[in-house]
């Protein structure tokens, strides 16, 4: 298995290493995966992210390739007006096949007209290279770098998360100056990886993105390989009194389900990408089925009659069940309904009264005083019939049934898009 410069201190420090996208990566440090999704939602966690894969498309067709590709329309996707992707901004999507089944997600990363950033899965840059290679017309101009394992990536999430990057880097009020959600502060400089706008104290470029995998506030580390143990020993000692610790795959992977998050690969698939609840990254024009560009896919998706339905799911205790060739969906009669794709444990989450309430809820919403959630088992699954909000089913592996209800959402009171002036009130 591969590894990430920091792959020898997950070990120093006791990790549970487990194999991820042909990395070996920690799931969960002795602290826990419980203590490490809770430092999320109440203070902070850092995660090695150098996994990931990372490309750039450059060239004055580079834009045409990608909106050729990818299913979100570029010339428009941000805010409610739909305006065009620009320098500093990024956006989520798909790359389909052919026959609209999900090869990956990516976030595509703009820094100029002509000069584009991907960040994809783990073993996925040879992948998506070779695809929009071969989506590339002759005549047209555009260059494709595959920079595994060129990048060092992590990201560091919660609430406390911008107030401890503060304090190691230059200027940070001109970093969060209106730094959004989904825009980073980065320059492409190919002979400087990585493509770096801020600097640390100790005048160590690094690039960063208000973005994340959390669905809580927090930010994605773009750094050179050879930096990025100082960055992570800055971050930790930096974040002591800010509750920081580092988080392995287990937290990741239960915060994402509760934020309704997909894994590729798991949650998306092969299968078309229909009836799902990521469809705002296809180009819906307003009101309307229609799509606002044609794109790899979108003619078998435009044909495509739904046989399968993917829908959030929550429970009434934390118990979940495993996944396997076992693991079914039935309705309360005992029908088989479909499949578990995700089946995890929030465990910043609890219900009052019925209603799904969160660590990170307000008062108003019905969050009692002391209140201390046991935490509820949260998901996705694939059913071959739409079942409406507030429908119960069983999870079964055949040994234990869950009951457990559709949803439309999981886990309330989020922090991903709350303004950096809330969450930084000092700058």
């Amino acid at each position: 298995m591969k590894t990430t410069p920091l792959h020898s201190w997950h070990c120093s420090q006791g990790a549970n290493m487990g194999e991820f996208g042909s990395y070996e990566m920690p799931l969960w440090y002795p602290t826990g995966a419980k203590a490490e999704h809770l430092a999320v939602i109440n203070n902070a966690g850092l995660f090695d992210t150098s996994h990931m894969a990372v490309l750039t498309i450059n060239g004055k067709n580079g834009r045409t390739l990608i909106q050729r590709c990818f299913t979100k329309d570029i010339d428009a996707c941000i805010g409610k007006n739909k305006t065009p992707l620009v320098a500093g901004r990024c956006v989520y999507g798909i790359f389909l096949n052919q026959e609209g089944g999900v090869i990956d997600d990516a976030i595509v990363y703009q820094f100029t007209a002509n000069d584009y950033m991907l960040v994809v899965n783990a073993a996925m840059g040879k992948t998506i290279k070779e695809h929009l290679t071969s989506h590339l017309h002759a005549e047209e101009l555009v260059t494709i770098h595959d920079l595994t394992d060129q990048v060092g990536k992590m990201d560091i999430q919660g609430p406390a998360s911008g107030r401890i990057l503060a304090k190691i880097i230059k200027d940070p009020a001109v970093l969060f100056n209106k730094m959004i959600y989904f825009s980073f502060k980065g320059s492409l400089d190919q002979n400087k990886l990585p493509f770096a706008q801020t600097e640390l104290l100790d005048n160590t470029p690094l690039m960063v993105s208000r973005t994340g995998y959390t669905g809580e506030f927090g930010f994605e580390l773009f750094v050179a390989p050879e930096h990025i143990t100082s960055l992570w020993h800055q971050l930790l000692e930096a974040g002591k009194e800010e509750g920081l610790i580092p988080c392995g795959l287990a937290a990741r992977d239960s915060l994402r389900s509760g934020a309704g998050l997909p894994l590729s690969h798991q949650d998306i698939g092969d299968w078309p990408f229909a009836d799902n609840p990521w469809l705002f990254t296809l180009p819906l024009a307003p009101n309307s089925n229609d799509f606002t560009k044609k794109f790899v896919g979108s003619k078998s998706l435009e044909s495509t009659i739904s046989s399968t339905w993917t829908l959030p799911f929550a429970g009434y205790d934390l118990r979940k069940i495993p996944l396997s060739e076992k693991s079914k969906v039935t309705d309360l009669d005992g029908t088989i309904l479909g499949i578990p794709l995700t089946c995890t444990t929030d465990m910043a989450i609890g219900r009052v009264n019925n209603t799904i309430i969160s660590l990170a809820s307000n008062e108003e919403d019905g969050k009692p005083e002391g209140f201390k959630p046991k935490g509820l088992c949260c998901g996705f699954v694939k059913l071959n019939t739409k079942l409406d909000t507030g429908t119960q089913v069983i999870l079964t592996d055949g040994k234990r049934k869950l009951k457990i209800e559709i949803r439309d959402d999981i886990r309330p009171g989020r922090t991903a898009r709350r303004p950096v002036a809330k969450m930084i009130p000092s700058l």
